[in-house]
């Protein structure tokens, strides 16, 4: 997984001696029909919601400064996107810019909702407005890495994955998206650098297992089966399969198989990991798949 931002709203999650029991429930089925395979999706925490209430109350009823305004509008926005509500969130983020117009996290915000939106030419320019006002947001390269990977432009995408990479080279999914874009362009030098990014990846991590998959060294399967090592909460199954299906998707469209993908893209929806890169470009990807072109829908701030 890729976090946009490095923060993360809690959530609440299902016990874990339930998790096991479901687990544990499963384990003498054949593995292709476990149940656990099939997402749950994560439920939004009551805190998130009164949180956005609460920044609501605030913003309409107390004395603030732009600037304080402008940071309660980012925050409410981030909460928003958190849940999914896309729309709001965006606008909260407009109105964060309009007040403080040098705010560079929202503009990476604003950035991520053009390219789901395939309007690629503002996220290049939000993206560009990122790296002006804070050279070091590590996250732009990503996401402005993602935009132009899918308008096209894959050369200039590997570009950007390089810089993201070479930031934190022990990273499993900033090896997959270099690999992802560098496979559109020559198969062989793609397979043959991703094998020499997996050596600096830690074989204890789950997200190795991803890398490990594409490189050819363990099957589907294996891969399916790997979600489960060392798991800790319904959460972390829940984002794990967001990762995994989306990353076999992308596998199977490369196979020519875009049924297996769409399959698999429609189960990293059910999850419900709003902030998870994967989740965030799965109907995207699936757009793509079914020949779909232009921005998903027109977009005017009330």
């Amino acid at each position: 997984m890729l976090k946009i931002m490095p923060n993360r709203l809690l959530r609440q999650v299902a016990p874990l001696a339930l998790l096991t029991l479901m687990l544990g429930g499963c384990a003498s089925q054949p593995t292709s029909q476990a149940a656990w395979l099939i997402p749950e999706p994560l439920m939004v925490s009551p805190r998130t919601e009164l949180a956005i209430a609460r920044l609501s109350e605030i913003l309409y009823r107390a004395e603030l400064t732009e600037e304080q305004s402008a940071q309660l509008y980012y925050d409410r926005g981030v909460m928003y996107d958190s849940v999914g509500l896309n729309t709001l969130a965006r606008l909260d983020f407009l109105r964060a810019l309009r007040l403080k117009p040098d705010l560079a996290d929202a503009y990476n915000f604003v950035g991520i909702h053009y390219t789901v939106n395939r309007e690629f030419n503002s996220a290049f320019e939000a993206f560009d407005s990122v790296l002006e006002l804070a050279p070091e947001h590590e996250f732009a390269y990503l996401n402005r890495g993602i935009a132009l990977y899918y308008a096209d432009k894959t050369e200039l995408a590997q570009g950007d994955f390089e810089r993201f990479l070479a930031l934190k080279p022990s990273d499993a999914y900033r090896v997959i998206w270099l690999y992802l874009a560098q496979s559109e362009l020559s198969t062989v030098g793609a397979k043959a650098r991703l094998s020499e990014n997996l050596a600096a990846l830690d074989p204890a991590e789950w997200s190795t297992q991803i890398v490990r998959f594409f490189n050819g060294d363990i099957t589907e399967q294996a891969l399916l089966d790997s979600v489960r090592q060392d798991l800790s909460s319904a959460q972390v199954l829940a984002e794990r399969l967001c990762e995994v299906y989306f990353y076999l998707a992308k596998w199977h469209e490369s196979q020519n198989r875009p049924e297996q993908a769409l399959s698999y893209y429609k189960r990293v929806l059910a999850t419900n990991v709003f902030e998870f890169v994967e989740h965030r470009y799965a109907r995207l990807e699936m757009a793509r798949l079914r020949g779909e072109v232009g921005p998903d829908q027109e977009y005017d701030e009330p």
